[in-house]
């Protein structure tokens, strides 16, 4: 890694946590630190599952625990398991700790006028474009992608809002079962696999391989989530995807895709896809694209988040 680059981002945090106000014990003034009321904050007003708060926090377990435990004693929340889950505990905030959570809300928001209030408009404008993008590269660096079962929660609830995707935006509609199959049992190994990511807690894309016997394979269910798009993931696990098709041994990958597409059908083109006659019967499909494959490419561990 660059040395100048680590030096920059190094710089960037320790100014950051010096304006935030990160660096004192009593966060905003209000007598706890920043990690208490972070947690506070993200409980919000419908509760959080604590799974999901220390997944979407990045937390270690014992020092969420530490966290929840000193906002229960100060009965700011109140931490339960769910009716529906017994496995699973759900935090949420006690009247004490919702006027709590707005007190820290007003207070945030003075916070940032103050850090914009002493630059002119320009350079107000400046900075607030800047943060949304440093926040959109952060936000792809914490993306992570691992094969899983198509079976698994992760799994289905991309697969469905892939499904779901299609239905608006093609001028037909879309009906899975009219469609060319790509069953569970074809996103397994051997036959295949399915590839999640996730941010933090939450499942924000997919895309899958269906392995030939014929040297080719074919990249199925490609997803991103509206909340994720412009971090470059689509581009992230199309290379993973190839990366996977060439460790197996596949000396191209061929695709289909619908015209109303058209932010797919551009990646497709600028990652070197060719577009091809049709090699299938896919009556969704208007574009058929295949692409050839080096096959000096290491075989990812499967299941790992790379």
């Amino acid at each position: 890694m660059d040395a100048a680059m680590v030096a920059q981002v190094r710089r960037f945090n320790r100014t950051v946590t010096q304006r935030v106000g990160a660096l004192q014990d009593e966060f905003l003034g209000r007598g706890r630190p920043l990690g208490a009321a972070r947690v506070l904050w993200e409980i919000g007003p419908d509760g959080q599952d604590v799974r999901t708060l220390r997944a979407d926090l990045g937390l270690d377990s014992g020092y969420l625990s530490r966290l929840l435990r000193s906002l229960e004693g100060d009965s700011l929340i109140t931490v339960e398991a769910d009716a529906s889950d017994r496995r699973a505990r759900l935090a949420r905030l006690t009247q004490k700790g919702a006027a709590e959570r707005e007190a820290l809300e007003r207070r945030s928001d003075e916070v940032a006028t103050a850090l914009l209030a002493p630059l002119p408009p320009p350079q107000r404008d400046r900075l607030a474009a800047a943060m949304a993008e440093v926040e959109r590269l952060l936000k792809a660096g914490m993306i992570e992608i691992a094969v899983t079962d198509p079976a698994d929660r992760d799994a289905r609830h991309c697969l469905q809002a892939y499904f779901t995707e299609l239905d608006s935006r093609f001028d037909t509609g879309f009906d899975v079962d009219r469609s060319n199959p790509a069953p569970d049992i074809g996103l397994r190994p051997p036959a295949g696999i399915l590839l999640v990511a996730r941010l933090g807690a939450e499942p924000v894309g997919c895309g899958a391989l269906k392995f030939g016997a014929d040297g080719a394979c074919e990249v199925k269910r490609m997803w991103v989530s509206a909340t994720v798009r412009g971090t470059g993931l689509g581009r992230r696990l199309l290379a993973e995807l190839e990366t996977h098709a060439a460790a197996s041994g596949a000396r191209v990958l061929r695709l289909e895709t619908n015209r109303s597409l058209v932010e797919a059908i551009a990646l497709y083109r600028s990652a070197g896809y060719t577009e091809v006659p049709a090699f299938n019967d896919e009556p969704y499909a208007h574009h058929w694209f295949e692409k050839r494959l080096g096959l000096a490419i290491s075989r990812p561990q499967r299941g790992s988040p790379r």
